[in-house]
C-alpha cells in the first residue's frame, strides 16, 4: 500500500543542492505515490553537488512565478552549501515557505536547508536538527539547534545531513502521511486529456448531421 498516494509535494531547490538530499527523498516519495514537483527560481535544469564535486542536473518542473504554496500539500527543502543561499536571496522563495508555514503545511528540511526558514523569519521558538556549521545561525534567529538524527517540531521535521538520511526519510514520510486524510477527502479532478475523447463521437455525429442537412437544403433549392 502506498502511504502518500496523491500527496502533492513541492521540492524547493536551486543550483548547488546536495544531490543525495534531493534524489533520495524524492525517490522515496514517488515510491509512496506522491506527486513530486521540482520548484525553482528559474525554469530549465539545476545542478546538484556531491559536497564540493559537481553532480547531476535535474529538470525544473515549475518556477516560483508559476506556482504558489497553496497548490501543494507538503514541502521538501534539501540542503547543500549553495542551494539554500540562493533561495534565501529570492523574495518568491521566502514568500513560498512563509505561506506554506502559515497553512500549517508539513515541511521536511535537511542540512543547510534551514537557512531559507531563517531568512523567512520562521525559526524563532522552533527546534531544528541542522548541519553543525549553521548552529549559530539557528540560535541567532531565536531557534533551538539540537544534536539529533531527526527532529520533529510541529509541522516541521529536520535532520543534520546525508549521514542521517534514513532517519530523515522515515520522519518525512511519517509527517507527510499525517496530511493524507485531507488529501483523501479532496474531490478528484478528471484530467482534460482523459475526458475529452469521450466527447468526440458526439461532436463528430453533430458535425455530420449538420453537413447532411446543408447538402439536402442545397438540393431542394436547385429543384
Amino acid at each position: 500500500m502506498k502511504k502518500l498516494r496523491g500527496l502533492r509535494v513541492a521540492v524547493l531547490a536551486a543550483d548547488g543542492f546536495e544531490q543525495v538530499e534531493l534524489t533520495a527523498p524524492v525517490k522515496k516519495l514517488e515510491r509512496q505515490g506522491a506527486e513530486v514537483t521540482i520548484v525553482s527560481p528559474h525554469k530549465g535544469r539545476i545542478r546538484g553537488m556531491n559536497l564540493l564535486i559537481p553532480g547531476k542536473k535535474v529538470s525544473v518542473d515549475a518556477s516560483l512565478r508559476e506556482v504558489k504554496a497553496a497548490d501543494f500539500d507538503a514541502v521538501l527543502l534539501p540542503g547543500g552549501f549553495v542551494n539554500p543561499d540562493l533561495l534565501r536571496q529570492s523574495a518568491l522563495a521566502l514568500d513560498f515557505v512563509r505561506d506554506a508555514d502559515a497553512l500549517d503545511m508539513p515541511m521536511a528540511v535537511i542540512c543547510h536547508g534551514p537557512w531559507v526558514l531563517i531568512s523567512a523569519g520562521l525559526v524563532e521558538g522552533r527546534a531544528l536538527a541542522a548541519w553543525p556549521g549553521i548552529r549559530d545561525d539557528v540560535r541567532n534567529a531565536g531557534g533551538r539547534w539540537v544534536d539529533e538524527p531527526v527532529m520533529r517540531d510541529g509541522n516541521w521535521v529536520s535532520s543534520p545531513g546525508p549521514r542521517q538520511m534514513f532517519a530523515f526519510i522515515k520522519g518525512m514520510v511519517e509527517l507527510f502521511a499525517e496530511k493524507m486524510p485531507e488529501v483523501s477527502a479532496r474531490a478528484p479532478m478528471v484530467p482534460v486529456r482523459q475526458a475529452a475523447p469521450s466527447l468526440w463521437p458526439k461532436l463528430l455525429a453533430g458535425t455530420l448531421a449538420t453537413a447532411a442537412l446543408g447538402v439536402g437544403a442545397r438540393r431542394l433549392a436547385l429543384r
